[in-house]
Formats: structure tokens, sequence, C-alpha cells
């Protein structure tokens, strides 16, 4: 497939990026890539955004500087008439009519789809199916989407690994894997001399951090964590308070079990007079203490209008009080 030069971001919102991470950017793995320091969410395309909204926000995020997008092969299987893969498409479809080429950072995962697994024939087939959607010869970063701890970490390192190898994904990561298993995947690539994970995508926000263990694995190995629900499923996202009324919705339920407890009251408390006091939104305080501890958040948007506090966040730096009052909200409150 021919790649074309992907539009250049915009200098006076953000520095160009660079293979080498440059300024203003992060590094993906040790010597790789530089992203931008926000990661836009793929999940909500093909499904509670359709294909219009899915291309505007896409837009506005590359035209703000934004070079990398998450996805998924599971997104979004679990919709009533889809099969997985939808969000997948939808971003092929964006990059090709855009002419969006190898400036632009595709990240993608497998192993989630019903009846997929982590063999080696079956990422194989995976990994074949998504790039056919997304309509590229590789994508620049392949996760396990989950981990199967009673498949040997040496063969998870060596397929995955073999990928890197035959050209069709970049660099590979891990997600919702454990700190000890993610030790146990670098010191097997190591001994086999063979690329290793590079990424690692948890669940971590203020209300629910990523588990340290984690992120010192991470580090240790010069990893990047990526979190996932950096918004605590729209709970820091400030259409929730302590005296509002609750959304009907499946969602909105699970939001009330999971963190409207002392703790997620505290940490949200925190962040909303961060935010009041900056004449800011939220959900870009959320993001900039994330990226504070060294992250690089994901957060999805079904408008542009969604998008913009999520780019505020990238932003936005936070002074050592302002960390230290989030930090200590969350530390100070029981669950």
């Amino acid at each position: 497939m021919t790649e074309t030069t992907a539009p250049a971001p915009s200098p006076d919102r953000w520095p160009p990026t660079t293979t080498s991470g440059g300024t203003g950017t992060i590094p993906l793995g040790r010597g790789g890539v530089g992203v931008f320091p926000l990661c836009l969410g793929g999940n909500v395309f093909g499904w509670t955004a359709d294909e219009a909204a899915s291309h505007a926000v896409l837009d506005a995020f590359a035209d703000a500087g934004g070079n990398l997008v998450d996805t998924a092969d599971a997104y979004s299987h679990w919709v009533e008439g889809n099969s997985g893969g939808e969000s997948e498409a939808v971003i092929g479809r964006w990059a090709a009519e855009r002419g969006v080429g190898g400036g632009f950072l595709v990240a993608t995962k497998t192993g989630m789809l019903p009846g997929a697994d982590l063999s080696r024939a079956s990422v194989d087939a995976a990994l074949d199916a998504s790039l056919g959607r997304l309509q590229r010869d590789a994508v620049d970063l392949y996760y396990a989407h989950v981990d199967e701890e009673d498949r040997p970490v040496e063969e998870v390192v060596a397929t995955f690994a073999g990928l890197v190898a035959d050209g069709r994904a970049r660099s590979w990561g891990v997600s919702n894997w454990s700190a000890a298993r993610i030790s146990a995947a670098v010191a097997a690539a190591r001994e086999a001399s063979v690329p290793g994970p590079v990424a690692v995508q948890n669940e971590g926000s203020a209300v629910v951090p990523t588990d340290p263990a984690v992120l010192s694995a991470a580090a240790e190995a010069g990893m990047l964590a990526l979190p996932y629900s950096t918004l605590a499923s729209g709970f820091l996202s400030g259409k929730y308070s302590r005296e509002g009324d609750l959304p009907s919705s499946p969602r909105a339920g699970g939001v009330r079990d999971k963190h409207m407890n002392e703790r997620g009251w505290a940490v949200l408390d925190a962040v909303t007079e961060v935010a009041r006091g900056r004449d800011a939104e939220v959900a870009s305080v959320a993001l900039a203490w994330l990226r504070a501890q060294g992250m690089v958040p994901i957060a999805s948007a079904r408008t542009p209008q969604q998008l913009r506090p999520l780019l505020a966040g990238a932003l936005m730096e936070l002074s050592a009080d302002e960390l230290h009052a989030i930090t200590g909200a969350g530390a100070g409150s029981a669950a």
C-alpha cells in the first residue's frame, strides 16, 4: 500500500513530532517514535460515534498535533449487528480519504474477541485482518489485549516479536497484564535477543490508579504506560456531583457502583477544586494529573466538542500543590 505524508501538526499548538522523541514529544519505548501526550481512544468509533462524527474527531485530533490513535479488533463486537473490527475500519477509511501516512501512528490489539487467543496462528490471522481494515502494511503498536497466564510467556514473546521481525508490527505491547508477567516477558525477550514489549495499557485514573507494581515493572524496562479508562468511565468528566441526579443508564450504574464512594468523591472534589481555580474543565485536570505521573493517557470523544477538554489536558501543566491535592485526596480516603 502506498503511504503519503501526514498533515503536519499546527506549530502553534504542539511542536512537530520526531522519530527520536524530540522536544514536545514522549518516546514510545527506548529510542522509539515520539508521541503527542494524549492518545485518542477509538473504542467509540463505529459504536456511539458514527462514521462522520468519528472522522470529525480524528480530523480535530490530527489538526491539534495528535499522532496516536488506539483501537482493537474487538471494538465493537458487543453491539448488535457488529462482529468486531468496526473501529479499525472507520480509522482505515479516514486515513485513506485524508491521505494520512506514516506520521500518524495506529495502535491496535488482539486477544479479546470471542474465540481468539494468543497462539501464533490466532494472532497472525488477527493482525492480517486488522491491517486489511486499517488499510495499512504495518501497525505501529500491536498489543496482546489480555494475558493468558497458562500460556508460556516465552511463546507470547516469540509470537509478537515475530510480527515485528516480519515488518507487520513496528513494536508490540501488553494490556491488562500483571507486573510479574510484564517482567517475565521483558526477561524472555532479552534472553532470546528479540524485540520486547515497549508499552503497557492497563486501567488508570486519579480514582483508580494503575497498579504501582505494573508501573514500576514498565519503568524498569523503559516501557511507556498508556492507561485506559482515564476519566473513570466519565466520573471525572465533570458531569457528576455529590448532589446531582444519577443519569439512568447502565454505564451510570457502573459508575455509581465502582466510583461513588468516599474515596471517589474525595478525588473528584480535589480535581474539581483545581479545575475551578484554573477555570478549566474537570476532564482536563484529570488527564493532566496522569501526564504528570509520566504516562500518556488514552481518552475518547464522540464529537470535536468533547475532544477539546481532552486536548487541553494534554497541554496543561499542574503545579506541585495541585498534584499533591489530588494525590492526597486519593491516598487519604478509603474506598
